[in-house]
């Protein structure tokens, strides 16, 4: 009888196989990773636009159709900046607004009260919009 003895060490294709299995799963989880990071940057930016924009929206937003205002155009009539300093970052944020037709919701016919929809868009870096509500 003859028997082979088996070996217990690693082919070099096995060894091969197995670096290229491992390089590729690096590969795609630092993918995934950079994909995760673009976002989380997207979001947080979007974040931080949005809570600039809320200066912006005032009760007069809707006539400034086409317009570009400054933060501090819009709020000095609600609030009294006295520091230098936050009146010129104030005056260096801004915005343009967009003001389509305002949307009519519910008909004449009906005995139910009409609404009516403002859109007010607002462009920097990124588009927010706002809706204004009014039951008619």
């Amino acid at each position: 009888m003859i028997e082979k003895k088996l070996s217990r060490a690693f082919t070099l294709i096995e060894v091969l196989i197995s670096v290229i299995i491992l390089s590729g799963s690096i590969v795609y989880a630092l993918q995934i990773h950079s994909q995760t990071r673009e976002q989380i940057i997207y979001i947080s930016e979007r974040n931080k636009l949005s809570l600039q924009d809320s200066l912006f929206v005032s009760s007069d937003a809707l006539s400034y159709d086409k317009d570009t205002k400054e933060a501090y155009d819009v709020i000095y009539r609600y609030f009294r900046v006295e520091n230098l300093k936050s009146r010129e970052i104030l005056k260096n944020i801004s915005r343009t607004y967009d003001i389509p037709e305002p949307l009519r919701l519910g008909n004449d016919e009906d005995e139910l009260p009409g609404a009516v929809i403002d859109i007010i868009k607002i462009k920097d870096k990124y588009i927010s919009t706002y809706y204004h509500f009014k039951i008619e």
